[in-house]
C-alpha cells in the first residue's frame, strides 16, 4: 500500500505537470479572448449589453443585435493596440493602469440607428456612464480586412480614441494631455497652421490637418490628430482610394509622408519610451512565446 501510495502521488504529479506543459502549449498561438454575458457591474449595463469580452480588464459590451464575429474583431484589435508583440502583457504598464484607473470601456451596437433608439440613461444611471471613458463603435462600421475591399475598417480608429484618450492622455500628460500646451498640442497647432480653440472657417494652405467638423472641439481635435498619425505610421490609411477619400482632412497618410511632412509627430510616436504599436492589428490576437 505504501508503494501504491507513493506511486500514485507520482503519477498524479506527473500528470499536473503534463498537464501545465501542455496547457502552456496550447495558449501561445491561440487566442484569450472569450465572449461572456455582461454582468450587473456596472449597473444598469446588463440591461443594455447582453455579451463583453475582458481585454486586461478593459471590457468591450455589446447589444444582442451586434453581431459576434465584429465584438471579437474590436476586441482582439484592441488587445493587439495593448500588446503589439503578443507576448501576453500589455507593452506600456502606464498605459494600461491609466486606462482601468478611468474606467475605460468600448462600446458596440450593431448600427448607429440601434444606439439612437437605445434609451441607455433608463437603465444606465447617469453618475455611472459620467464616471467611466467610453467610446462607441457600430457593427457596420467595423471591417475586417476592410482594406482589401477598398473600406477602411473604423475599428482602428475608434479603439485607438479609447486607448489614446483615457490612457495615453492620461499617463503622460504633459506630453499626450488632450489640452492646450502639450507636447502633443504644440504639433497639432501647427499640424493645422495655427493655434485654433474653435474650428476656423478655412484653414491656412500650409496646414496638412484639415478637419472641419464644429462639434469637434480642441480636446477632440487632439483626439483625432493622433489617431491619423498611428493609423499612418502603421499603414492602415494606405490602400488604393484612401488617400482620395481623406485628403480634405489629413495628407500625410504613408509613414514616409508623415516622417517628412510632420517630423514632430513621427517623432512622437516611433518613441520606445512610449511603446505605441509598431505593427498594425490584423484582428487575431495569439500569444507569442518570448524570445529569451
Amino acid at each position: 500500500m505504501k508503494f501504491q501510495t507513493r506511486h500514485g502521488r507520482t503519477l498524479a504529479l506527473l500528470t499536473i505537470l503534463f498537464f501545465l506543459l501542455f496547457s502552456s502549449r496550447v495558449l501561445f498561438g491561440q487566442t484569450p479572448l472569450v465572449i461572456t454575458p455582461t454582468e450587473s457591474e456596472p449597473t444598469g449595463f446588463d440591461q443594455v449589453f447582453s455579451k463583453k469580452v475582458d481585454v486586461f480588464n478593459l471590457p468591450v459590451f455589446a447589444t444582442h443585435e451586434t453581431p459576434d464575429k465584429k465584438l471579437l474583431h474590436a476586441a482582439n484589435v484592441l488587445a493587439q493596440y495593448l500588446d503589439n508583440d503578443a507576448d501576453g502583457i500589455p507593452d506600456n504598464k502606464l498605459v494600461i493602469q491609466s486606462l482601468q484607473e478611468q474606467r475605460g470601456a468600448m462600446v458596440m451596437f450593431a448600427t448607429e440607428r440601434e444606439a439612437m433608439r437605445t434609451d441607455i440613461h433608463h437603465n444606465i444611471p447617469e453618475r455611472v456612464w459620467d464616471s467611466m471613458v467610453l467610446v462607441a463603435l457600430f457593427g457596420d462600421e467595423t471591417r475586417p480586412n476592410g482594406a482589401a475591399n477598398g473600406i477602411f475598417d473604423a475599428t482602428y480608429e475608434e479603439v485607438l480614441h479609447l486607448i489614446t484618450s483615457a490612457g495615453y492622455a492620461y499617463a503622460y500628460p504633459k506630453v499626450f494631455g488632450e489640452r492646450a500646451g502639450t507636447t502633443i498640442a504644440k504639433a497639432m497647432d501647427n499640424a493645422r497652421g495655427g493655434h485654433f480653440v474653435k474650428v476656423p472657417r478655412s484653414y491656412p494652405r500650409k496646414a496638412w490637418y484639415t478637419y472641419y467638423d464644429r462639434s469637434c472641439d480642441y480636446q477632440c481635435q487632439i483626439t483625432e490628430y493622433i489617431y491619423w498619425g498611428i493609423t499612418s505610421l502603421l499603414g492602415a490609411q494606405d490602400f488604393p482610394g484612401r488617400f482620395e477619400q481623406i485628403s480634405n482632412e489629413w495628407r500625410f497618410n504613408t509613414a514616409d509622408k508623415l516622417k517628412i511632412g510632420d517630423p514632430a509627430l513621427h517623432a512622437l510616436l516611433s518613441d520606445p519610451k512610449y511603446s505605441f504599436p509598431n505593427r498594425l492589428p490584423d484582428g487575431n490576437y495569439r500569444l507569442q512565446k518570448r524570445s529569451k
